[in-house]
């Protein structure tokens, strides 16, 4: 747990104008990318705003197959079923990655890939298979570069989630620890001490 503190510490995740600029400019290329039928363009936008409305570890989102994700009127989620340790657990998320959920499906019949349930969710252009965590990581540095966004990595973006999510839950841990699949709640607690930083440094700046 010190490293993963550590890091949070330093600062390793995403600041807003961060994630506004990192969706902007992979939801243009898209955009431009359905005309012209380039399909890297879409799943990299697809792979990126995963990683922002799940906060799932990389090797969870290498994972994902299409019967995975459930899109149902009432409730969206998706299942990891290979956790850290081999947990399974259920991980919500909302309307607007579901509308980008079912877009991407879409596309993904349109072009041939397969969308049964057992079919890779994101497919390598190469291999036809799952991608592999060097290829994530590969495509969060394409699109960070584009974006003008140095110094992160894929596994930042779930450092951004969890400490996005701690705070519009209402600072509730356990959400969180939930939503994240830690095993303890004193990994979780890890977002409690950044926002205690961002109090303190607040502070000082009150009156200045």
């Amino acid at each position: 747990m010190g490293n993963f503190q550590w890091t949070l510490h330093e600062g390793k995740f995403l600041t807003t104008k961060e994630i506004r600029k990192l969706r902007e400019v992979l939801t243009k290329r898209k955009e431009i990318a359905e005309g012209k039928g380039n399909r890297v363009a879409i799943r990299d936008w697809f792979i990126i705003d995963l990683a922002l409305s799940t906060g799932l570890r990389v090797q969870e989102i290498s994972d994902l197959k299409c019967g995975d994700v459930s899109v149902n009127d009432s409730l969206c989620y998706l299942v990891v079923n290979n956790g850290k340790g081999h947990k399974k657990r259920v991980v919500r998320f909302n309307e607007d990655f579901k509308k980008h959920f079912l877009d991407y499906l879409e596309w993904k019949q349109k072009i041939g890939e397969g969308i049964s349930p057992e079919d890779p969710l994101m497919v390598s252009s190469n291999t036809q298979d799952h991608l592999t965590k060097m290829a994530l990581q590969q495509v969060f540095y394409r699109s960070a570069k584009r974006a003008g966004i140095q110094g992160h990595s894929i596994h930042h973006l779930r450092h951004t989630y969890a400490s996005h999510l701690y705070k519009a839950s209402g600072f509730n841990l356990r959400l969180v620890q939930k939503q994240l699949g830690h095993s303890s709640i004193k990994t979780t607690e890890v977002y409690a001490d950044v926002f205690n930083e961002d109090m303190e440094k607040a502070l000082e700046r009150l009156y200045m």
